[in-house]
């Protein structure tokens, strides 16, 4: 049975930290607006924003390899470095709003510093990192990054990973305080705690089944998993933010804007000790270089994980293959997203990128002993008793049309209908990081009309807004020292 039951200003499809934080912006802005959130699982951020399904990487470049690539000259290119870590200023000014508005009253419960450091094995590692160290420092937002080849130095910083290592090794090491551990399932749900005591409604076990046009904005249908009952929703907005899942509802919805996107989905394990011994000497997000025709959310890293105020680590991600598009997707997933319009992007993309299957092919087959040799190149003595294997999130990779083909895209893209009353998110890193700068500018194009009546209100919550905190030292030293003291992490 199918019949209409009610008509909304927005629907929010998924419960995770994208969803999240557009509510809880819209709710600031337009406090009179009736919200609905819609999750297709029994609980909400149980998905990709959950912490055992990411690393928790506060992602702002400081760490990872992946954008700071190297040229044939040797020289580093730190461009989308600095464009990530002026995101997660904002996101840090976000997040700073929320406690001092008394949104969340504790942000340990979110967000805690962990030093982030870049890892390079050998004299070619230690080459590249520290080509790359002296290209960040030049740049404001990096100044404080710090660079050592001194075994002693290393052992100083990391001393689980280099007390015990034996002589001769050169690596190159960078590091700096400045890094986040950020658990975005604790912070997607008090923000949605938020929304829902503003009148928002989350209605978990509801999934989405269709999106059709109409005359004022969208008809939304929805499955009531407990009663098995259909209904509809009028919504003059509808944010596809349901991760791995909204590939195929981007595509239900028939937007031109969406017409060519496919989707590549990359599963993985990560392992996991709580062994306080090795806790206590490790505490840092140590991020090494990626294997040839790894995705870059296939780096290698060991990571200090605060979960529920108890410290862990985790190594990993070893990158698998399911066709799935969610954690709890099916496996039709993948072939039923095969479309007409996507079929040469796919194509393409697969013929291009044969080290990424080759790679997938190979981490399939790799046994528990051939991980563990991956553990030891960051810790010497590894006892796999301290170890446990944990399956982590699936993440769905964007393909878009290049051309006549396709090429396969490792960030995140938003992409709207041209009317701006849909709007979905695809892709994945550095994603949950980023999700406050993402969804501003989707506000500001899904909601042109209303953005210049919003646009002090945004200034208070991002003072930022619409400036390159690199361009200015004053004021990035300005926020850095508020936002630090207001989310109790380093400067």
């Amino acid at each position: 049975m199918s019949y209409t039951k009610e008509s909304v200003d927005v629907v929010l499809i998924g419960s995770g930290i994208m969803s999240a934080t557009l509510g809880a912006l819209l709710t600031e802005l337009q406090p009179d607006w009736d919200i609905r959130v819609y999750e297709r699982l029994d609980y909400v951020s149980r998905e990709s924003s959950d912490p055992w399904n990411n690393a928790g990487t506060g992602h702002a470049a400081l760490c990872e390899l992946n954008y700071t690539p190297a040229g044939a000259d040797g020289s580093v290119d730190i461009t989308k470095a600095v464009n990530i870590n002026e995101q997660f200023h904002v996101s840090r000014q976000f997040w700073s709003y929320l406690v001092d508005e008394g949104i969340i009253t504790d942000p340990s419960t979110f967000i805690n510093q962990v030093p982030h450091v870049s890892y390079g094995r050998g004299e070619k590692g230690r080459d590249y990192i520290k080509a790359r160290h002296a290209a960040m420092v030049k740049n404001p937002l990096f100044k404080d990054m710090e660079f050592s080849d001194d075994p002693a130095k290393h052992a100083e910083w990391l001393p689980l990973m280099f007390e015990n290592r034996g002589p001769g090794q050169v690596n190159g090491v960078s590091r700096t305080e400045l890094g986040t551990d950020v658990d975005f399932g604790s912070l997607s749900r008090q923000l949605l705690t938020h929304i829902g005591g503003k009148g928002a409604q989350i209605r978990t076990g509801h999934d989405v089944t269709d999106l059709q046009r109409t005359a004022d904005g969208w008809k939304v249908s929805v499955k009531e998993a407990a009663s098995a009952e259909s209904f509809d929703v009028n919504a003059k907005f509808v944010f596809i933010g349901a991760g791995g899942g909204a590939l195929h509802l981007l595509q239900k919805s028939g937007i031109a804007e969406g017409k060519g996107y496919g989707g590549f989905p990359v599963s993985g394990l990560f392992m996991r000790t709580s062994n306080p011994e090795l806790v206590a000497k490790h505490k840092a997000k140590v991020y090494g270089q990626a294997a040839i025709g790894a995705p870059p959310m296939s780096v290698p890293h060991l990571d200090t994980r605060v979960i529920n105020g108890k410290q862990y680590l985790m190594f990993g991600p070893y990158a698998g293959f399911t066709p799935k598009f969610l954690k709890n997707g099916k496996f039709t997933d993948l072939p039923f997203s095969v479309k007409g319009d996507n079929l040469a992007t796919m194509l393409g993309v697969a013929k291009d990128n044969f080290d990424l299957v080759k790679y997938l092919v190979g981490e399939l087959a790799a046994s528990k002993k051939a991980k563990y040799g991956s553990l030891e190149e960051f810790i010497p003595e590894v006892n796999p008793a301290d170890w446990e294997f944990i399956t982590a999130g699936q993440r769905v990779q964007v393909m878009k049309k290049q051309g006549k083909g396709g090429v396969l895209g490792f960030g995140t893209e938003v992409i709207s209908a041209a009317d701006g009353s849909l709007a979905a998110l695809l892709g994945a890193s550095p994603g949950a990081s980023t999700a406050a700068p993402i969804m501003l500018n989707l506000i500001k194009t899904c909601f042109p009309q209303q953005y210049s009546g919003w646009e002090s209100k945004l200034k208070s919550i991002v003072p930022s807004l619409g400036r390159k905190l690199h361009e200015d030292e004053t004021l990035l030293d300005e926020l850095s020292e508020y936002t630090a003291r207001t989310l109790q992490i380093a400067r």
